[in-house]
C-alpha cells in the first residue's frame, strides 16, 4: 500500500531498547509534551520525589496552549520550590526547543482538546454505538487525529535527540505506540496506569508490598485480563477472583463471567461484556464523561492558578490519573539500570501467541540493563482469543488509515471493531467523525468519499 499522506514507509524491524551506544551524562533531561495537561502536576509530584535517585536536572514542559502551559507550569515550579527541590522546570510552546538535548520524552497530548473528546463520545451514540474516548469509534477518531502529530514529533526527535526514548501516555496508548514503532525511527514504549492501579488494589487487599505481588496480565491496552496472581510463590488467583466479585471491582461484571473465565477483566471490558447495558445508560445520560472532565479541569486550572497553592489538590484524583506518576517513575528507574518487570505496551515479538510479532501488546515486560523485552506468555484461551485478535485487526487498520489518509480503510477499520454493529453504521459514523474533526484530519483531505 502506498502511504500517501506523509510519504512514510513502514519500518520492518522492531527496535529493542539498547543502551550500549548511549553516552554517559551527569543529569537527566526530560521533556513532557502536553505539559499544559491537568495531569502534569501528578507527574511532577512523582518526579520531584524521584529527582535525586534518577539524577533529574531539567524538565521542559511544552504545550501549544500558552495560557494553560503558563498556569500549569508555574504551579509545577511552585511545587518544586515548596519541596525544596533544585529541579529546574522550563516552559515552552516551541516543540523543537523542548526536544533538543533530552534523554526522555513523555507524551500526553489531546489533539482537538476536550471538545474533540466530547464529539468522540456523542457521535457514535447517534448511530447506536458506544461513545468512549479510547474504545470503539471514539478511540478510533482520537487515534486518527493523534498518529500524524506524534509521527511528526518523532521525526523531530530523531534529528534533535537521536538517543532519546519516548514514553507514550497518549491514548489509545497501545495503538499509538504501535504506530510509532512501525513508522518512526525512535525507541517508543507505551505506558498506562491501569495495570499498576490493579496491582496496588490487590496489594492493599492482601496487605503486601508491591514487590511481593506478581500478575499474569494479558491482552491489549484497555482490553486486558488478569489471569494469574501470586504473592511470592503462592498462587492466590482464587482469592483475587472472589475479591473482584465482592468489591464489584471496576464495574458490575456478572460473578459467573469472572468465575467462568477464571480471569479478572479490566474495567474497559465492560463495553464488550455489558454492551447493551452500557449503551442504554449512555443514551439516557444527559452529560457525557468528557463533559464531566471538562468541569473538573476548569476547577483544577482555577486551583493551579492560585499562587498560594504549592501541592497537588485532592480533586486531581477525580481526573482519573491514579498511580500515573508511579508508573512513569518506575519505568524511568528500570530504563536507567534498575532491573525490573513492568506491565507495558511493547512489541509482541512472539511473546503472545496468535498475534503478529510487530503488534503492540500489553503484557509483563522484562527490563534488564535498559533493554525492554515482552516476556513469553501462555497462549490465550478461546474465551478471549477471538476478541483480542479482532480488536488487534481494527488497530492495524486504524494505523494504516491514519498514515495513508485512505478513507476506505477508515471505514473498514470501524467495521472491524466489535462495538460497531454493521458496515452501514460504520459508514455513517465515519462521515460524522470526518466532518466533525476535519480540521484535525488533513491526511483525508484528498479523499472526498468514504469508499
Amino acid at each position: 500500500m502506498m502511504l500517501l499522506a506523509f510519504g512514510l514507509t513502514r519500518r520492518i524491524e522492531i527496535l529493542e531498547m539498547d543502551t550500549t551506544e548511549r553516552k554517559p551524562r551527569d543529569l537527566m533531561n526530560l521533556a513532557i509534551i502536553g505539559g499544559g495537561s491537568t495531569y502534569t502536576p501528578e507527574l511532577i509530584h512523582g518526579l520531584i520525589e524521584a529527582r535525586q535517585a534518577l539524577s533529574i536536572g531539567r524538565i521542559c514542559l511544552m504545550d501549544i496552549d500558552a495560557e494553560r502551559l503558563d498556569i500549569v507550569g508555574r504551579f509545577a515550579q511552585r511545587m518544586a520550590l515548596a519541596a525544596g527541590s533544585a529541579l529546574h522546570i522550563e516552559l515552552t510552546t516551541d516543540r523543537k526547543e523542548a526536544l533538543t538535548g533530552v534523554d526522555y520524552v513523555l507524551t500526553q497530548i489531546r489533539v482537538g482538546g476536550m471538545p474533540a473528546r466530547i464529539q468522540d463520545e456523542r457521535i457514535p451514540l447517534r448511530h447506536g454505538a458506544i461513545g468512549q474516548e479510547t474504545t470503539g469509534p471514539g478511540g478510533f477518531a482520537k487515534a486518527l487525529r493523534t498518529i500524524p502529530v506524534l509521527l511528526d514529533l518523532a521525526d523531530d526527535l530523531s534529528r534533535l535527540s537521536p538517543n532519546a526514548r519516548l514514553i507514550n501516555f497518549t491514548n489509545p496508548s497501545g495503538l499509538i505506540t504501535e504506530a510509532l514503532l512501525k513508522y518512526a525511527s525512535i525507541e517508543a514504549i507505551g505506558l498506562c496506569n491501569s495495570p499498576i492501579g490493579a496491582q496496588r488494589a490487590l496489594c492493599d487487599h492482601f496487605q503486601v508490598a508491591p514487590a511481593r505481588l506478581r500478575l499474569d496480565w494479558v491482552g491489549l491496552n484497555h482490553l486486558s485480563w488478569i489471569r494469574g496472581v501470586w504473592i511470592d510463590e503462592a498462587d492466590v488467583l482464587d482469592r483475587a477472583l472472589e475479591f473482584a466479585i465482592e468489591e464489584g471491582w471496576g464495574t458490575a461484571f456478572e460473578p459467573s463471567l469472572i468465575r467462568g473465565l477464571r480471569m479478572i477483566p479490566s474495567y474497559y471490558l465492560e463495553y464488550y461484556y455489558n454492551t447493551d447495558q452500557v449503551l442504554a445508560k449512555q443514551q439516557s445520560t444527559a452529560i457525557m464523561r468528557g463533559e464531566e472532565v471538562l468541569e473538573i479541569e476548569k476547577q483544577l486550572l482555577a486551583m493551579y492558578a492560585d499562587s498560594a497553592l504549592a501541592t497537588k489538590p485532592a480533586i486531581l484524583d477525580q481526573r482519573g490519573g491514579a498511580h500515573y506518576s508511579t508508573a512513569a517513575v518506575d519505568l524511568l528507574h528500570a530504563l536507567e539500570g534498575r532491573d525490573a518487570t513492568q506491565i507495558l505496551n511493547a512489541a509482541n515479538r512472539g511473546s503472545l501467541p496468535g498475534l503478529p510479532d510487530d503488534a503492540v501488546v500489553e503484557v509483563p515486560c522484562r527490563i534488564r540493563e535498559g533493554a525492554v523485552r515482552s516476556e513469553p506468555c501462555a497462549p490465550m484461551p478461546p474465551t478471549i482469543r477471538g476478541l483480542v485478535q479482532r480488536v488487534k485487526a481494527y488497530e492495524e487498520l486504524t494505523i494504516e488509515a491514519a498514515v495513508s489518509g485512505d478513507a476506505s480503510l477508515a471505514v473498514h477499520a470501524l467495521n472491524a471493531h466489535p462495538l460497531v454493529p454493521s458496515y452501514a453504521i460504520a459508514q455513517r459514523i465515519w462521515r460524522d467523525l470526518r466532518d466533525a474533526h476535519a480540521a484535525h484530519l488533513p491526511q483525508f483531505a484528498k479523499h472526498g468519499g468514504i469508499s
